[in-house]
């Protein structure tokens, strides 16, 4: 039974609840007034009590007492729950699953995980995660500010949802609760901004690129090479014999590991001027050059640094041209579209660029592909027109 004391002047009460004594001051100062109130309150409190309705913390929030009675409020809801709660099975899926991953991915999640997904279920059992949880969570999510205090992009809020997704899918299978995530959708996210450079605005800029990195843009631009496969690229890979750059490692968060994907482990065919710069890169290499050597590096032979090079070279040298801002991945954009101008292969290209398929190519490319030859329907109306007038029925 719930008791009324006195200390100091103010009301407090004294009751017993899972197995503590409690004494928990009200503040109410020493009335008969505000006795015959908590009389009342009293009565209630007990009857909660026995009937195991009693919340302790949200009656008093600030009792030093209140993180233990949450503590043993969470255990009894994950044994009436019959599951384990969020965050101890995600640390174990985390364990399971990190040795598949490279060291850069895991590094990622192990991220979402801390700043995203922990501290909001956390403390819940997997199997009491819904869809208004999940959406709830997403949309908390989009109201987030992503790099330069710009709003977080689609693409973003996405890659924080996909190991929710994993962890909860993974749960339901393992503790046979029926699965949430049969109707939620990902966010859509807009094409990707394709800026590809002219072949003229290209010969411009290795006119005034700084000479020790003419070769590399000369490489990039003609290769179509990304910057992790770029800086990870060693002299071992470089075949003068063969006329192949042969693209088998990648350099990422500063660890040389195997390319993105199994179509990411290529040939590919160097280009007269691509062949003349690895040359040139070559000869002011010197010659205590190694093969494992990194072809393009820093003064004292470590790989380059995606962020330094392009603050460092890229971004000035479009400014200096005049040319609108872009971002360094747009190199290999620019080499798609010239391929495709040119009138290359389209499997060849997707090859060379490491597709698995040429279906990315036409998705990605193909609107630029008109401007740059002048195939844009005229030739098809060219031809109806030659038609028309050897068999004109008007």
């Amino acid at each position: 039974m719930t008791s009324v004391f006195v200390q100091n002047d103010i009301l407090y009460l004294d009751f017993h609840f899972k197995g503590q004594r409690c004494r928990e001051r009200t503040g109410l100062p020493d009335t008969e007034f505000n006795r015959r109130k908590l009389e009342k309150f009293c009565k209630r409190m007990d009857a909660q009590i026995t009937l195991g309705q009693f919340n302790f913390c949200k009656t008093f929030p600030n009792s030093s007492q209140c993180e233990y009675f949450h503590k043993i409020a969470h255990r009894e809801e994950l044994l009436k729950a019959g599951c384990p709660s969020f965050a101890e099975f995600a640390e174990t899926w985390y364990q399971e699953k990190q040795v598949e991953w490279r060291t850069s991915q895991r590094e990622t999640i192990r991220n979402i995980l801390d700043i995203h997904l922990l501290p909001s279920f956390g403390l819940m059992p997997v199997n009491h995660i819904g869809k208004t949880e999940i959406l709830s969570f997403r949309n908390y999510v989009t109201q987030l500010k992503g790099r330069g205090d710009k709003q977080i992009s689609a693409s973003r809020v996405n890659h924080i949802m996909t190991p929710l997704r994993m962890i909860l899918n993974e749960a339901s299978d393992r503790f046979d609760f029926p699965a949430v995530w049969k109707q939620i959708k990902s966010m859509k996210v807009p094409r990707s901004d394709v800026m590809p450079l002219t072949l003229a605005e290209i010969e411009r800029l290795l006119l005034v690129v700084r000479k020790d990195f003419k070769p590399y843009y000369t490489v990039r631009f003609f290769t179509g090479l990304r910057s992790s496969e770029i800086h990870g690229l060693t002299w071992r890979h470089v075949d003068f014999e063969r006329c192949q750059i042969l693209v088998y490692q990648a350099y990422v968060r500063g660890e040389l590991i195997s390319t993105k994907t199994d179509g990411s482990y290529r040939e590919v065919q160097m280009s007269l001027r691509v062949y003349e710069a690895l040359l040139a890169q070559y000869k002011m290499s010197g010659q205590n050059r190694s093969i494992d050597d990194f072809v393009f590096c820093s003064s004292v032979g470590t790989a380059l640094e995606d962020r330094n090079v392009a603050n460092r070279v890229w971004y000035p040298l479009l400014a200096l041209l005049g040319l609108e801002k872009r971002k360094p991945y747009q190199s290999r954009h620019t080499t798609a579209t010239l391929w495709l101008s040119s009138g290359e292969s389209p499997e060849w290209i997707a090859r060379q660029l490491g597709h698995v398929s040429t279906n990315m190519l036409f998705r990605v490319y193909s609107r630029y592909v008109p401007n740059m030859t002048g195939r844009d329907g005229t030739a098809f109306e060219q031809m109806l027109s030659t038609s028309s007038r050897q068999h004109s029925t008007f």
